[in-house]
């Protein structure tokens, strides 16, 4: 999962969605993608963590992502793959099942992060979720994972990146919060410190 996160972000995509959002800094958007898909993830794992959740996101990935949308990440993010399922890009949809109430949240823990403003990064979450979902799906696919094993993928990858990333510390108070945002004090209080100087790197 690490390997095909890392593929995905590659110089062009990050330089695409830097346009997408208006001109954004390429440094602020390569740090707030990888400050996404990390808290995407981390949310993953969190839901997996129950059989339910487990099994809700095996049958999402059964029905609407196979992985296929990263043959062409570019058109998806572009608007220009009319090929795919709907479903399979509709990152609005996919983030509130993801994130729920935390949404608005996360928004602004990654616009402290990143620099970007919280409406680009929102921009951001939306068109980055699909690939997400996708690199899940194809992850499945290839490894013949069933819903314990997609929970034991999800939980591997957060405590790597845990033990990796200062960050992710961070991601995952916010994601075990009670949702209230306070976690955003803690955020800023880091910046402020200079911890997350080498953030996402």
């Amino acid at each position: 999962l690490n390997s095909l996160i890392q593929s995905q972000l590659s110089e062009g995509l990050i330089d695409q969605l830097a346009g997408q959002l208006g001109g954004a800094d390429r440094q602020q958007t390569a740090n707030a993608a990888s400050g996404v898909l990390s808290t995407l993830l981390g949310a993953m794992a969190r839901n997996a963590s129950t059989p339910d959740g487990a099994a809700a996101l095996n049958n999402a990935l059964e029905q609407d992502h196979d992985g296929g949308i990263l043959d062409d990440v570019m058109g998806m993010v572009t608007g220009q793959n009319p090929n795919v399922n709907s479903r399979a890009v509709n990152g609005a949809g996919i983030l509130k099942h993801v994130l729920g109430n935390r949404q608005g949240g996360a928004v602004d823990m990654i616009s402290k992060m990143s620099g970007l403003n919280s409406g680009q990064t929102g921009n951001l979450m939306s068109m980055l979720a699909p690939v997400v979902m996708g690199m899940l799906g194809k992850t499945k696919k290839q490894q013949g994972l069933d819903a314990g094993g997609l929970t034991d993928l999800l939980t591997g990858f957060a405590k790597k990146e845990q033990s990796q990333n200062p960050a992710m510390s961070v991601i995952t108070g916010f994601l075990d919060a009670d949702g209230d945002g306070s976690i955003i004090d803690d955020v800023a209080g880091m910046l402020g410190k200079g911890l997350l100087g080498g953030l996402f790197k």
